[in-house]
């Protein structure tokens, strides 16, 4: 049994609109996707190393089958460094055998905070919690600096497993330089990407992933 599941953004939810379009989308051809939510026990200690844990503990609920793993954002960057860990492990139940990454920030633990600048990287360190807007929760919500210190312990760009990747970026995306996507992309011959003219939300871009999503997976001629 094939299954699908979604790695929803920073300071979003399972409920995203993204999550949402993509369920609609693949319960047409009678599958499910499985978002888990990356926020829980408690978004102020989110981690990458815990988020990683937590969609593990998702793939082991599920029957034994091959994976197709989404990743939105941050999601997209906890996806291929699962991915990335399941290969060092050996592991077979699950094994992820297409990664889709929307706006993947590949650079999250590095050069993700740069709005922030060395002051407020400090400033965020010293006092150890950062206020964030939360977009699902429709509220600021303090985050701990280990967020930052433990992705910068993921090298996206030292990764090694070669499952086949779409890439769906935005040219304009305001979080995520399409540079850095670009950049990862160019020498990796598993991995296509496709540039849109959207921002980082690519909430205008939404049938070309579906579209891009479809092809990708061969869907029509798997139903």
């Amino acid at each position: 049994m094939r299954h699908f599941v979604y790695l929803h953004g920073f300071a979003s939810s399972p409920q995203s609109s993204k999550a949402c379009f993509l369920a609609d989308r693949l319960r047409a051809y009678d599958r499910t996707l499985h978002c888990p939510d990356l926020n829980q026990p408690d978004f102020s200690t989110l981690t990458t190393t815990r988020m990683i844990d937590r969609v593990n503990d998702e793939l082991r609920s599920l029957a034994e089958g091959p994976v197709v793993l989404i990743g939105s954002s941050l999601g997209a960057f906890v996806a291929l460094h699962l991915v990335e860990q399941l290969l060092v492990r050996g592991v077979s139940t699950h094994p992820v055998e297409r990664l889709i990454l929307l706006a993947p920030a590949f650079d999250f633990g590095r050069a993700g905070m740069d709005d922030l600048g060395e002051d407020g990287l400090v400033s965020w360190q010293q006092n150890g919690w950062l206020d964030v807007p939360h977009y699902a929760y429709g509220e600021t919500c303090p985050v701990h600096y280990e967020l930052y210190a433990d992705a910068a312990r993921y090298d996206s760009f030292a990764v090694h497993s070669a499952a086949p990747t779409l890439i769906v970026h935005g040219r304009h995306d305001e979080v995520v330089d399409p540079v850095t996507v670009e950049t990862f992309a160019a020498p990796r011959q598993h991995v296509r990407l496709v540039m849109v003219d959207d921002g980082h939300q690519l909430s205008g871009s939404l049938d070309r992933v579906w579209s891009e999503t479809v092809s990708f997976l061969d869907l029509d001629n798997r139903r």
